[in-house]
């Protein structure tokens, strides 16, 4: 996606513009990484070296300024999605492509939630990052779904939701970095489709229970 301003939707920067922008961004990434998504703008500003207006013209609030920092890791996973949808096991490949949306959302406190509370709102500058994330994981789901691998019944809409969901609640335990691993395969318990023999009324017991790798 190419990054753009307030001012300017879709046009070049001037050079000193484009020097702002980029030490912004810079700035951001940084404070992101090291105190969250809710980290100072103020703070931002003035390590870039800009003042506070200066910061607004470029992103006219946290969200756009959020997106803009997450767009280079948006990327590889829409590149990963689009590797994923040649894999030969359909559910394997989904389940991959959820296991690194969780990774990527804890990589910064506060972005798990601030992709959930968003995630249906097309007005927001998150939507740059949901609408593509929910478009890759609805054709892998797609996918799963065709080869009778997944329940006909899942839609990618409550998955984004369960997985930024899991991101938050391992956000929420640092002191337990396998959570997320162990959150996800029991969400796959519930996106597996029946086995031929519960469908035809077999008792389920333990063995039919899916794995995480699917």
């Amino acid at each position: 996606m190419a990054m753009t301003t307030a001012q300017t939707p879709g046009r070049p920067m001037r050079a000193d513009a484009r020097r702002n922008y980029d030490r912004l961004l810079g700035e951001a990434r940084t404070a992101f990484a090291e105190h969250g998504t809710d980290a100072s703008l103020e703070d931002i500003a003035r390590r870039a070296g800009v003042g506070i207006g200066t910061l607004y013209r470029h992103f006219p609030n946290r969200h756009a300024l959020m997106s803009a920092v997450f767009q280079e890791a948006l990327g590889s996973l829409l590149t990963r999605s689009h590797e994923l949808a040649e894999a030969e096991n359909p559910c394997s490949g989904l389940v991959e492509w959820l296991g690194a949306i969780i990774t990527h959302a804890g990589e910064y406190r506060g972005l798990a939630q601030a992709l959930m509370s968003t995630s249906r709102d097309e007005t927001s500058a998150l939507s740059d990052c949901n609408v593509p994330l929910r478009e890759a994981g609805a054709r892998l789901l797609a996918r799963a779904q065709a080869s009778g691998t997944v329940r006909a019944d899942v839609s990618i809409g409550d998955l984004m939701q369960l997985t930024n969901a899991i991101a938050l609640a391992a956000e929420q335990a640092p002191e337990d970095p396998a959570l997320a691993g162990r959150l996800l395969t029991l969400t796959l318990q519930g996106l597996k489709a029946e086995s031929r023999g519960l469908r035809r009324g077999r008792k389920p017991g333990v063995e039919a229970g899916p794995k995480a790798g699917g």
